[in-house]
């Protein structure tokens, strides 16, 4: 007998997702809590909480939309999604206005719109899009470069909007196509990319240079001198040089001040103690003040009275640790790892690459987010500026990543039909 329409969609998933919603909508509440002084309720809409829970009803009416429309029609409009979401993009850059540095957001009438956060559900659909063609192989150079054209121009109009910290979000692209089959090797040299550009931001170019070269000719020293080991390695050493060279250009063009500062800080957070560093020092005291079982609902000091900057955004793990203590975010650390696992259990038990592909980029991005917020707010890595996924204050990222959960649980409850539909597929070719 077939299950009933409600019987085919991955309820733990949608719980775990509520769940974290709601904590999160209550933890805004307590961000602005003031005892004695705060009379505003959880639904006053001129609060920050108040106008999370319109966002939240938003993003409930968006799950219903979402149950209208099957897996192919995501599949057939998928680079026109991503399409669309690339001229946003674009459009930031001459109508866009600057919130935080950054020139990625639209604003009407008190509403602001960042369509960064919608690019990355586009940009795993137009991902998903292209390798689930019957002849894309991704040892392929055509399927490689397609796949990572994609990725790299939402990164492109990112960068010029001056959010780095976003433009590192399509990084875990990598991971899912690793999964597919990408070569473990482009997959180190991406990492390896990655960790030049850092210490070149870190440290002066020079020592690096002097360093790649010191190694090159103590590898050149120490091993057998044929011809081809000694090209190898100077081939590697003087692309590393090279490498270095361009993100120096990079460093000084591209990133602004506050960016580069930003990553020294991470090594030495008393580089600056009252501006950055002050942000990082401050969210280790409130997280630690919180003790083993924290100090209690809306009992919280630190956190409320100006400390902590972006408390509602950037910095709202803060709040978890000072009111509920290591027991509280161990707690939502495990539920929130169930979640990212989750979604790749979905993705693995799919039929078809498409939703697979789409299920592994979902499960990347939000693993990213929670990976690097909660590393940036206990000081282990650098402030970059990217919310914590449903917990963070804010319509824009609340709506996409619901949206990609939404269509990843439609994906779901329709993986047993995608066997016919593909046979069906092909014998119309």
């Amino acid at each position: 007998m077939e299950k009933s329409i409600w019987a085919k969609y991955d309820w733990l998933l949608l719980f775990i997702y509520i769940a974290l919603v709601i904590f999160g909508w209550i933890n805004l509440y307590a961000v602005g809590y003031e005892k004695g002084v705060t009379t505003a309720s959880l639904f006053d809409f001129s609060t920050s909480t108040g106008k999370q829970f319109l966002w939240i009803v938003g993003a409930s009416i968006l799950f219903v939309f979402s149950l209208f429309f099957d897996t192919q029609f995501y599949r057939s409009l998928a680079y026109i999604f991503y399409a669309l979401s690339i001229v946003l993009l674009a459009a930031t850059l001459v109508w866009g206005v600057k919130v935080g540095g950054h020139s990625s957001w639209f604003q009407w009438r008190g509403i602001q719109l960042q369509p960064t956060e919608f690019v990355k559900l586009t940009c795993a659909l137009a991902v998903a899009k292209r390798l689930d063609n019957i002849a894309a192989k991704l040892n392929q150079l055509k399927t490689q470069l397609g796949v990572l054209l994609l990725i790299c121009v939402p990164i492109s109009f990112i960068l010029l909007q001056g959010d780095v910290g976003s433009a590192l979000v399509f990084s875990v692209f990598i991971v899912v196509l690793y999964r597919e089959g990408f070569s473990l090797i482009i997959l180190l040299v991406g990492i390896g990319l990655v960790a030049i550009f850092v210490l070149n931001v870190l440290l002066p170019s020079t020592y690096l240079v002097i360093s790649a070269l010191g190694i090159g000719l103590m590898l050149i020293g120490i091993g057998k001198k044929n011809a081809k080991r000694i090209f190898i390695i100077s081939s590697i050493t003087l692309a590393i040089i090279g490498l270095v060279e361009v993100f120096d250009w990079v460093e000084k063009r591209v990133l602004k001040p506050h960016h580069q500062h930003r990553l020294k800080v991470l090594v030495d957070p008393n580089a600056d103690p009252l501006g950055i560093g002050w942000n990082v020092t401050q969210s280790k005291i409130a997280i630690g003040s919180g003790g083993l079982w924290g100090k209690g609902f809306l009992k919280g000091t630190q956190t409320k009275y100006g400390f902590v900057p972006e408390q509602r955004k950037d910095f709202i793990f803060c709040t978890i640790g000072e009111e509920y203590g290591w027991l509280g975010t161990s707690i939502f650390i495990i539920v929130f790892m169930a979640l990212v696992l989750r979604t790749l259990y979905i993705a693995e038990r799919q039929r078809i690459r498409f939703a697979r592909v789409y299920g592994y980029g979902v499960a990347s991005i939000l693993f990213f987010h929670f990976f690097v917020n909660v590393g940036m707010t206990i000081g282990v890595l650098p402030v970059i500026g990217i919310p914590l996924p449903f917990i963070s204050y804010g319509g824009s990222s609340l709506w996409a990543f619901s949206m990609m959960l939404f269509i990843l649980i439609k994906f779901d409850s329709e993986r047993n039909q995608y066997v016919s539909w593909r046979s069906v597929a092909i014998d119309l070719e």
